[in-house]
This record gives structure tokens, sequence and C-alpha cells, in this order.
């Protein structure tokens, strides 16, 4: 790949002229910063276009000036993909205006929406139609759909519709050269050789920008129940999430598991959320059923709660009995990273493991870390239906994160190391980005590692995109 220079004043200028106006601004730090706070990038002009045809004069303006591009959504992402702190200074490229849905079919169900527009909104629209889009996460008021895909994001639904790949029929984005990849397709089965929207997706922005998206749309369900669960153990957990599969099938919409680190967390920095009145437990689960009318998906779900209860599988439950305590149980869930950012974390880790031996790692991670520093705090939370743990370590009550930094490289090999001789991975829904990118050197396949290079170089042989992400140095 050809080495990259500093975006100069010059490029800078004929971008302004080519975009036209409120199109390029200086540098503003809500471009430059990731959520954490760890770092900070670094950019000669922050660039939003608002079509297509300005994200195509952009992309080919800096090719030719052989200008690295980091493309900006949300700046939501955890793992600095969204930010450049090295290299030659790069321009960010945001598509907050691109924000347009462009068109809702409830015959296809099919929402196409641009890359800017924000995941609470592409909610509301599908709602507003009968339908729901039920990619759901903790960032959706903020989040935006290009990102969203760029990083193939989980959340709390993946137990029942998968990723963001798999809520997305098609994708428009502009490759490295300027032009356009047109794949708005609303097929389900398309087998026209090879798949690149499944290239796009997932690729952090590093093999093309996303301009817009096909998105799934599915039938609102009429019926659900939301319950709280005390559980004795993850292992008691998994056991619960067996037993209900076999009562309740696909019905079964999310089921969360929360340390009582959580819930301590929110009240110490956050004591203005409502915590669930239940006996005290260790570990708790958050669980959602729901189905289409007269599925009697809620009597269905406390038949199961009760049996469970009976079977010693649960210690206690708390169901919520009305909308509004659904979504103040949902708040509780949502709100606990952002306790996790007041506090700060030593070292935050996004894991997936087989079920089969996630109790397993639970069990055998907190002692090796304790073994490192006995003060040390964890807070164990995630999407236990697939597998995705949030693995986070924090420094002990009064002291800061930075007080540990001697050992936080040596917290983060526990943690990866254990879940990769488990068979899990080091990297579940937030990506790779910047942070992550020594990681895939001493975890991931190196055949995959080349293979990967081999695709950056035919996509963008001159490496503007995204420069310094996903991929490990070479």
């Amino acid at each position: 790949m050809t080495a990259l220079i500093d975006a100069d004043a010059d490029l800078v200028a004929r971008l302004a002229t080519a975009l036209g106006p409120g199109a390029v601004l200086p540098p503003e730090p809500r471009y430059l910063e990731e959520p954490r706070g760890r770092y900070v990038g670094k950019a000669a002009a922050i660039l939003r276009p608002a079509s297509v045809s300005a994200v195509q004069t952009a992309v080919r303006l800096c090719a030719e000036a052989r200008v690295g591009i980091v493309p900006y959504a949300g700046g939501t992402g955890l793992v600095g993909g969204q930010v450049m702190a090295e290299g030659p200074v790069p321009v960010v490229l945001s598509v907050e205006r691109l924000n347009r849905i462009r068109d809702l079919d409830t015959i296809d169900d099919v929402l196409t929406a641009e890359a800017g527009v924000i995941l609470a909104d592409a909610q509301a629209a599908a709602v507003g139609a009968g339908r729901v889009f039920p990619l759901a996460l903790a960032s959706e008021g903020s989040a935006r759909i290009g990102g969203l895909l760029g990083t193939n994001a989980g959340g709390v639904n993946v137990l029942r519709y998968g990723n963001a790949r798999d809520l997305c029929l098609g994708v428009e984005a502009v490759l490295a050269n300027g032009t356009v990849l047109n794949g708005l397709g609303r097929l389900h089965k398309n087998n026209t050789g090879y798949d690149l929207r499944h290239l796009l997706i997932g690729s952090e922005g590093t093999l093309g920008i996303i301009t817009a998206a096909s998105l799934r749309l599915y039938p609102a369900p009429r019926e659900n129940g939301t319950a709280w669960i005390a559980v004795a153990s993850p292992a008691a957990a998994l056991d619960l999430l067996a037993a209900f599969r076999e009562r309740l099938g696909g019905a079964i919409l999310a089921f969360e598991l929360i340390h009582e680190a959580g819930f301590a967390f929110l009240r110490e920095t956050l004591p203005e959320v409502p915590l669930p009145a239940m006996d005290h437990s260790e570990w708790v689960v958050l669980a959602e059923v729901a189905d289409g009318a007269d599925s009697h998906v809620a009597e269905r779900f406390e038949a199961a709660l009760v049996e469970a209860l009976e079977r010693g599988l649960a210690a206690d439950a708390l169901v919520a009995q009305n909308a509004h305590q659904r979504d103040a149980f949902w708040t509780v869930r949502e709100r606990i990273p952002e306790a996790n950012r007041l506090i700060g974390a030593i070292s935050s880790h996004d894991i997936s493991l087989p079920l089969s031996r996630l109790a397993e790692f639970i069990d055998r991670t907190g002692p090796a870390l304790r073994a490192l520093d006995p003060t040390v705090r964890i807070n164990c939370f995630g999407h236990l239906g697939d597998g995705n743990l949030h693995y986070n370590v924090f420094p002990a009550k009064g002291r800061a994160r930075s007080d540990y930094d001697a050992i936080r490289g040596a917290v983060k090999e526990t943690v990866y190391d254990l879940a990769h001789a488990l068979g899990g991975s080091m990297s579940a829904e937030h990506g790779i980005g910047r942070l992550k990118t020594s990681d895939m050197t001493r975890y991931v396949d190196p055949t995959k590692i080349a293979a990967m290079r081999a695709i950056k170089s035919a996509l963008d042989p001159l490496g503007i995109l995204n420069p310094g992400a996903v991929l490990p140095p070479s």
C-alpha cells in the first residue's frame, strides 16, 4: 500500500469547495473522542457530506491526495474505530447528514435507511408502520445505522433475531476508488456470486463507507412478559435458559445475566435508578418473552417461572405487571454501562464463549484476576443467551483506575487467554477498532489474517479507508 500523507490546508479547501456550505468543519472534540475517554484522535477537518455523490467526491479527492479517511457514525464505538491518534493526519467523514429513511415497505417488510439514521428513529419508524426493527442496545438514542452495520452490532435481542448482519438484506456503499456499490436489495435469496454485503458489514469502514442499508422488519409482538429472576450461579442461569427453551421455544426474546456488582455500581453512581426489590442474590437474570396475539405467552412465561422456582433453578422472581414496569426493568440493564464509565474500568472486555464453557470461564477468571491484585472489582454481565459477556475489571472503591496501570496488560491477557483456551473470542459485538489490533495476532488464525490483508489490498490498495483499524500491524 502507498504511504499516506497528512491532510493539508489545500486539500481541506478543495473539499470545502466541492462539498458545499456546511459540509466541511474544523476539528471538534466531539468527533475526536471515544466514550471511555482513553484515546483522543486527530483530523485536519470534519467532512459532513449530505448525499452519496458527495461521499464519492470526498473519497476521490482524498484518494488523489493519499489522505486517510476515518468514517464516523454515532461515535458510540468502544474499541477506538472512530478515532485515529497515530499516523498521518486524516480527515473524519461523518455520515450524520445522510439521515433519511428512504422507504418503508410492509409487504417486503424492509426499511431502507441511510447510514446517518439514528437507531431509535429507525425503530420508531418501524413501530409507526406496525412493525419492529429489533436491533436494541443501550446507545440506541445516538448510535447510527452505518456504524452499527460497520461493527456488526449485537445488543439484547440477538438470541432471537441475530446480530446486525442478520437484520440487513443489502447495503449501498462507496468504495475506496469512489465508485458506488448499489446493493440495496430486498431479496432473502440471492446467490449471484460473492455476498459483498457481508464483507462490508463488520469491516468497520476499512473496505467501504456504508451509505444506506435495507433493513429487515418483523411483525410487532402483541403479548410479552418480563421478569427479574434470582439464580444461584451462572451455571444455574444456563440451566434456567435450557428449561425456558423447552417450555417457551422461540418466544424467548432476551436473557441477560447480571452480577450484583452492576447494582452496586448503580447505587454508587446513579442512585436515582430504581433497582428491583428482590431477595439478595449474587446473580440475577433479566428475561423477556414475546409472541403474537392470543399466544398467551405471558401466562406460559409465568408457568415456566413457577416450575423453575419449584425445581430450584431460581430463588426468586419479580414479574413486570405493566409496560411501565417493564421499561423500568430495562432501564436498569441499559444504565449499567453508564455506571461502569462513571467509575472507570481498569480494563474492559467484550468476549464470547460457548455456552457449555461460560460458567467455567467465570469460575476460573475471578480468582486469576484477584491473584494479580485482590482489591480489583469485577462487573460481569451480558447476553447470556448468545454467550456474550461484558467482563470488566474496576479499581477498588475510592481508588483510581490509573492506580492499576502496572497490571492492566496482565488483566487483559488473563481474560483473553482463558476465553481463547475455552474456545471463545476476544471480540464478540464491539469489533476490533484500533484498540484490539495487536490482540488479533495473538488470538486469530494467521491464515484468516492473511486473507483479510489480501481483501483489504484488493478493495483499498492505497489504504485510505480507516487506516490502522481492524488489521494487526504488519
